[in-house]
């Protein structure tokens, strides 16, 4: 009997997913657009008993009462929501039977086929994942058949090169460090919520209590319960160590560097034209009205009036402290991005 912990997914180096598919410009339309790789998308309808229609005025950016509460949306195509798993609850082996194209999100999706139930279920796909990789959850616990393959020992170095494997979904401590993850719970039992984007991943940098001075045992084992993770921002935060979370790095990663190429791709996405304020009249935003491009020697506002529009003003009160951060993010308004391209720093 073959054993089902053999070898991991293969690593493939023929994958053009970092290329990016230009036309040749026979309209002005496709001159400049610019569209990741992805050949190995399934191209016909998605598995139907897994969606619902994306119907309703609520896809115009409007409450239950009809007001716009998110501006610039409406129109665009037909779509249909995907149920994606986030949770990925159910143990044993899951087969990918094929990568598909999810309208509501930038990543991939994978539809995978449990072996013994045959149960269908979505899950955000990793990058380099491909139809028949086999991945698998061990948020209920290590099976039996790997124990008895490993002899009964509980090694965790040994748990971890037989489970840490692309697309897997695996509790944070049972995670070796400096490992790339995504689809990152913040609870126990909860699911994943964080680094789920297109090309998003966080990386694994050791238990929070190692920076620590604890004398105490009973307090060390009672505070010894969270790990860091640190974030494509440079953020570290402490997160539950029973938490989710699947190795690798989600899909379709050169999604930013797409180029929709003209106004009507973005009207087809359901996104609307932004209007300058200087464009408006004085009843329309602050910086409306006067006689020609002005706003009225005022400070940059928004259309509300309440808070300043640029220079990444701070709306969270100081008494509210976010507890789970380690290390806060850089913050300085795209400067240190500029500085590393050589750009300097403008004054």
């Amino acid at each position: 009997m073959t054993s089902a912990f053999e070898a991991p997914p293969p690593i493939r180096e023929d994958d053009l997913s970092n290329m990016m598919r230009t036309y040749k410009p026979r309209t002005p339309g496709v001159r400049h657009l610019k569209r990741p790789i992805n050949d190995h998308l399934w191209k016909g309808r998605a598995h139907l008993p897994l969606t619902y229609p994306r119907k309703g005025h609520g896809i115009g950016g409007r409450n239950n009462s009809g007001r716009v509460m998110v501006r610039h949306r409406g129109g665009g195509h037909k779509r249909r929501i995907r149920v994606v798993d986030f949770s990925r609850m159910e143990a044993g082996k899951h087969t990918v039977e094929r990568i598909e194209h999810d309208p509501g999100r930038s990543a991939h999706i994978a539809l995978l086929n449990q072996d013994g139930t045959q149960e269908k279920s979505y899950i955000v796909a990793a990058e380099g994942m491909r139809a028949g990789d086999v991945v698998q959850s061990y948020r209920k616990g290590i099976p039996a058949d790997l124990l008895k393959s490993m002899g009964g020992v509980m090694d965790p170095a040994m748990i971890a090169a037989k489970t840490a494997w692309r697309g897997n979904c695996l509790p944070l401590h049972m995670i070796p460090p400096g490992t790339l993850i995504y689809n990152i719970g913040l609870r126990p039992g909860a699911h994943g919520q964080l680094c789920r984007s297109a090309g998003t991943y966080g990386q694994l940098v050791g238990s929070s209590d190692a920076q620590r001075q604890v004398t105490d045992e009973t307090q060390r084992k009672s505070k010894n319960i969270y790990v860091n993770v640190k974030l494509q921002s440079g953020e570290v935060r402490k997160i539950h160590k029973q938490a989710c979370a699947t190795i690798g790095v989600a899909s379709n990663a050169n999604y930013n560097r797409r180029q929709l190429g003209k106004a009507g791709r973005s009207r087809w996405l359901g996104i609307r034209p932004t209007v300058r304020g200087v464009a408006m009249n004085a009843s329309d935003h602050p910086h409306g009205g006067g006689r020609g491009k002005s706003k009225g020697n005022v400070i940059p506002i928004s259309i509300w009036g309440r808070t300043p529009a640029k220079s990444g003003y701070k709306t969270r009160k100081k008494s509210n402290v976010n507890r789970a951060v380690v290390v806060p993010r850089f913050r300085n308004q795209g400067r240190r991005k500029r500085d590393q391209s050589g750009g300097g720093t403008r004054r």
